[in-house]
């Protein structure tokens, strides 16, 4: 069954997250740097990923396994368009001139292959990247982004990447459709939360489990716009 199907939302382009998460409820750890984006400790939330086959294919890599978990990584296909904030971009703040990560993480053939719309406060011109990514820098809110995504996305759902601060404002707005978790099995004792404030009401549509990670796929009661 389809995630619209299962949000009773058919026809509508929805807002999915697809975060992993510490055992204590961190997505990244203490004192994250350029070189440790995730803190410390954080690179270890996605080991689980990392040795998949679809995951090294999207990211220009050979080899892999297909395992358990290959199940739940093809959750985070088919988005047409991607939103993320600004930290999750370049792990930067503050003017574009002054950021030593202007460029994004990811080169010059990033692995979303769809437009994706950054969350910032500082304008800048879109980048068109190898691919078919383009970087469209966002600097009049939430639902503006998320407009735009839907656009582009056409019939296709759009894809909330992160980070932590930027998905508690769709959830405290109501716009997230479906959360899909995967929790690793380590205690990461700071950081930080994915659900600082609390979380929204939901229900548990799947979930698959393997001695990397448990992941969890959740319909989202209290959206915008439900009764």
């Amino acid at each position: 069954m389809s995630s619209a199907a299962c949000n009773g939302l058919e026809g509508m382009t929805l807002l999915l997250l697809d975060i992993t998460m510490s055992l204590d409820g961190f997505v990244a750890g203490r004192n994250r740097t350029l070189e440790q984006p995730l803190g410390e400790g954080g690179e270890q939330l996605h080991e689980w990923l990392f040795r998949l086959a679809g995951f090294r294919a999207q990211h220009g890599l050979t080899g892999g396994e297909e395992n358990a978990d290959s199940g739940a990584y093809a959750w985070q296909s088919g988005a047409g368009a991607v939103v993320m904030g600004r930290r999750m971009f370049s792990g930067g703040a503050g003017p574009w001139e002054n950021d030593p990560n202007a460029g994004g993480w990811w080169g010059e053939e990033p692995p979303f292959h769809v437009p994706v719309f950054v969350l910032t406060k500082h304008p800048r011109e879109t980048v068109e990247l190898q691919g078919g990514t383009t970087f469209t820098f966002v600097t009049d809110g939430i639902e503006s982004a998320l407009e735009r995504a839907r656009e582009a996305a056409g019939v296709r759902h759009v894809q909330l990447a992160g980070g932590a601060n930027v998905v508690q404002q769709y959830l405290r707005a109501g716009l997230v459709d479906e959360l899909r978790i995967h929790i690793a099995p380590l205690f990461l004792g700071d950081g930080v939360r994915l659900f600082g404030d609390g979380g929204p009401d939901l229900e548990l549509v799947e979930v698959i489990d393997s001695p990397s990670a448990t992941h969890l796929r959740y319909r989202v009661l209290n959206r915008e716009g439900d009764a």
